[in-house]
């Protein structure tokens, strides 16, 4: 359940709701994104927070377009984006990842953090997982 401050940035601030269903088409259709990953703010009370922090952020950077990432769809985010603490923020360009910011930060981290990552190219998703590496040559064993 989210709790009044986050559902104030989808009622009154019009902050969508990312589920499946539109989850692509956001990402996609916006140079930059930054997606709010909340869990469960009675478990992780800094979510408030940064639902507080999260329109000042928005009003500084205005190239960033926000969004709420509905509880159904958190999980599936956390994996494709590799973070493991909660609140996090999902940094996207043109709905290819940049970088995660997670728990309240101070303000100046915020501000210098931000624009640094805006500065990125976009990367791979980092995923849950092991890269895989091609060893380009091949081995030989001598006796």
């Amino acid at each position: 359940m989210a709790s009044p401050l986050i559902d104030r940035l989808v009622d009154e601030l019009n902050y969508p709701r990312l589920t499946e269903e539109n989850f692509d088409a956001f990402v996609k259709a916006n140079e930059y994104s930054v997606l709010f990953c909340t869990e469960q703010p009675k478990r992780f009370p800094e979510s408030d927070d940064v639902a507080v922090i999260l329109p000042e952020l928005v009003n500084c950077f205005p190239q960033l377009v926000p969004a709420v990432v509905s509880p159904e769809l958190e999980k599936k985010v956390q994996g494709r984006y590799n973070f493991t603490v909660w609140p996090t923020l999902v940094f996207l360009k043109q709905g290819k990842f940049l970088a995660n910011i997670s728990k309240v930060q101070n303000w100046d981290v915020y501000q210098a953090e931000i624009q640094s990552i805006l500065a990125l190219e976009p990367r791979r998703d980092p995923g849950i997982g092991i890269p895989v590496v091609v060893n380009p040559t091949p081995a030989t064993c001598s006796q």
